[in-house]
């Protein structure tokens, strides 16, 4: 380790209390408490698993998850048994039929959204739920499986304490002006371009 001289260590510490001063009153100054509608979305990787991550954390708290995926169907993801281990804690439902390339069919895509989106509202309805993770429900948006507006509407008429988030691309704009905590995730690089396959643990 470099040397330090106690005139070094003083500045530094004198920065740093007066840094925490100023971020203990911002913090202080947040007084609401509420559910958070959350949006992840954008062309990088991560957008689903970063929701999985919101799970483990209400898990970690004692509240119950509940998890909707819209398109992802008969692929299977090592998130799912990997959160089955906490029981009843979490209600999975993986409601797509695959991705909308597979199927090619535009009334079962819309008939899958529309199950999955009833789906969605019964476990918002559940007061023993903290968390609802709606998996891919962007896709079903962008593709107009399902009315926007309406969608936009219910997710703001939710139980004041509950937080939900929501994943996929494209977010639309409706959804995103709603929502309380918005992260794009941004590619900048993608092994797939080199001819690197999806793999186990990554991909799903």
């Amino acid at each position: 380790m470099k040397d330090i001289t106690d005139q070094a260590e003083e500045r530094h510490r004198a920065k740093m209390a007066n840094r925490k001063a100023v971020q203990d009153a911002e913090v202080a100054e947040k007084t609401v408490e509420k559910g958070l509608l959350m949006v992840h979305t954008g062309s990088g990787k991560g957008k689903s698993t970063a929701a999985f991550g919101l799970a483990l954390r209400m898990l970690g708290h004692n509240r119950r998850v509940g998890i909707v995926q819209f398109i992802k169907g008969g692929w299977s993801t090592g998130e799912q048994p990997a959160l089955a281990v906490f029981g009843d804690r979490v209600v999975w439902h993986t409601m797509g039929e695959g991705f909308t390339w597979e199927t090619q069919d535009l009334k079962r895509d819309i008939a899958a959204a529309e199950r999955a989106w009833e789906k969605a509202l019964e476990l918002m309805a559940d007061e023993t739920i903290g968390l609802v993770v709606l998996d891919e429900l962007n896709i079903a948006l962008r593709y107009e499986y399902l009315d926007l507006d309406k969608v936009v509407g219910e997710l703001q008429a939710r139980r004041p304490d509950l937080h939900v988030v929501v994943t996929g691309r494209n977010a639309k704009p409706a959804l995103i002006d709603a929502a309380d905590l918005v992260t794009e995730m941004t590619l900048v690089k993608h092994h797939f371009k080199a001819g690197v396959k999806a793999q186990s643990g990554i991909e799903f």
